[in-house]
């Protein structure tokens, strides 16, 4: 996997699961629509970019982190472990 694509995998994943924390908070406490108003389509984004991250990623095939990108929230943390080098 390249240097951009990690990167690009590592910032997606990290806004993915910070956005599902905030969504969550906020479902949880005070339901501000402002929040779910932005932090529902960034969380989308997010996710998408992700898998398109993942998908072009030629050890991801072998390494069975493709599927794990498809985990909602947590799918990118999930994929970057599996495609760590060891």
């Amino acid at each position: 996997m390249s240097a951009a694509n990690l990167w690009v995998l590592r910032v997606a994943a990290a806004v993915e699961l910070l956005s599902l924390v905030t969504l969550l908070g906020n479902l949880l406490t005070v339901h501000t629509r402002m929040i779910t108003t932005f932090g529902g389509p960034t969380h989308g984004m997010a996710y998408l970019v992700v898998i398109a991250a993942v998908s072009m990623a030629p050890a991801a095939a072998g390494s069975g982190a493709r599927w794990r990108a498809f985990v909602p929230g947590v799918g990118g943390m999930l994929a970057l472990r599996r495609l760590r080098p060891r």
